[in-house]
């Protein structure tokens, strides 16, 4: 059964990075994800920390923002991460803990996406970033 987010954006297991959207609308979007070690492609970055890679973490917020985007019905078509901008890495975060994602919308338009997030995990901050995502089709 398809779930509520893969019917937002077209990602798969074991490339679909985002759990729940909390909210959505045309400034912000909230969601959540928790990694667990059955995706066993992501285990492999810094195994004695348990951290989940940090890229991994961005592409989680660029789906994030894409699954909200849609749900807000502020964009149609199907758009792919582009650029990225501004990316700092702040702290690791490990398997099994909730990732919350804020993300603004600077500019929505029938091209091109722009957002800004910052992950957060136990309410500190992990991962900021700007991204740009282009439509593809």
């Amino acid at each position: 059964m398809e779930t509520e987010i893969e019917k937002l954006i077209p990602h798969r297991f074991p490339f679909l990075f985002v759990d729940k959207i909390i909210t959505a609308n045309e400034n912000e979007i909230i969601g959540k994800k928790s990694f667990d070690k059955s995706n066993n492609m992501l285990t492999g970055s810094f195994p004695e920390f348990n951290f989940i890679p940090g890229m991994i973490l961005v592409e989680s917020m660029a789906q994030c923002g894409g699954a909200g985007v849609k749900k807000a019905g502020l964009a149609n078509g199907l758009f792919g991460l582009a650029s990225m901008e501004n990316v700092t890495f702040l702290k690791g975060v490990t398997y099994n803990e909730e990732i919350k994602y804020v993300i603004k919308n600077i500019r929505i338009s029938d091209r091109l996406i722009k957002q800004s997030g910052i992950a957060y995990a136990k309410n500190e901050p992990i991962v900021e970033a700007t991204w740009l995502c282009a439509r593809i089709d």
